[in-house]
């Protein structure tokens, strides 16, 4: 049975008239009452009772009537559905994210891809590099925001945010109530906080290496998993940390941020996806990153 069929049938059965009916259609009328005598044929049941002074309804209209507006509407639904999710308007766009990344540019971002595809249903986990890399290449998300890069000839990458490190120190250091600059060649006595302690390489290596830029090694390693458990130990005195200086654009209880002196190599925040996902939403998520980045490197 043809969808427009039913509509000529719902345009009938609303106004009980095939005149207004059909000027509400754009037809003539000779055609519409055919097209409703083929489908009374089709049902092999009487849906009008015609007189020379008014139609009605049959029983057997009225119910038909109820359902065939319920598929017509579904219908309509599906189409719109289908069109939106086809222009990336709709769906499910899965992101990934290293903790550090909640105090960057990265929630500012998002905010302006909802603000532009309010009908994209989000899911945001926090992943390490290697859980990142594994998720994609597994196709469990979408998009991975890493610290500072995941390798591999078969992703699209673009750079999101590039700065410099910074000292976490415990409120109540020494360090953390010095006026002048401290350099970081002077902190090879301190216990360094680090994360993640697994897997490695990760951005405890990065710091390292950091470390090594300035001549020393840490004597004292203390390892956390994720950034939030790092800033933790250092608000309660066990040490250190050297973290990226977006983090310390969020005060946090018992930690103090201070720069350093000295070689500092910084640190990259960058988004990643497969070059083989195609899906429009995801398209529509670098357009809107693309004008993210220029608008802010302008």
């Amino acid at each position: 049975m043809e969808l427009k069929r039913l509509k000529y049938f719902i345009a009938v059965a609303e106004d009980l008239h095939f005149g207004r009916a059909a000027a509400r259609l754009e037809m003539a009328q000779p055609p519409l009452s055919r097209q409703i005598a083929a489908l009374e044929r089709d049902l092999d049941a009487k849906l009008f009772d015609r007189s020379r002074s008014q139609i009605r309804l049959t029983p057997a209209g009225e119910v038909f009537l109820e359902r065939a507006r319920d598929l017509v509407d579904r219908l309509d639904s599906a189409y719109r559905e289908a069109r939106l999710i086809g222009h990336g308007g709709a769906g499910r766009l899965r992101i990934a994210f290293v903790g550090s990344a909640t105090h960057g540019p990265l929630p500012t971002l998002i905010k302006s891809y909802r603000s532009h595809y309010p009908g994209v249903d989000l899911s945001l986990a926090a992943m390490n590099n290697a859980e990142l890399e594994r998720a994609l290449v597994q196709q469990d998300i979408d998009i991975a925001v890493a610290r500072p890069a995941l390798k591999g000839q078969d992703l699209r990458s673009v750079l999101l945010t590039d700065e410099p490190l910074v000292l976490a120190l415990p409120d109540n250091s020494s360090l953390a109530t010095r006026s002048a600059a401290v350099a970081l060649s002077e902190l090879e006595s301190q216990t360094f906080v680090l994360y993640p302690r697994r897997p490695r390489p990760s951005f405890a290596d990065d710091v390292l290496r950091c470390c090594e830029m300035n001549g020393f090694t840490p004597r004292d390693q203390a390892f956390a998993q994720d950034y939030q458990t790092a800033i933790s130990l250092v608000s309660v005195g066990v040490g250190l940390s050297v973290v990226p200086r977006s983090v310390s654009q969020v005060s946090r209880p018992g930690v103090t941020f201070r720069p350093f002196t000295g070689e500092n190599p910084g640190t990259r925040l960058t988004i990643h996806a497969r070059l083989d996902n195609r899906r429009p939403h995801l398209l529509n998520f670098f357009e809107i990153l693309r004008r993210f980045v220029h608008q802010r490197d302008r």
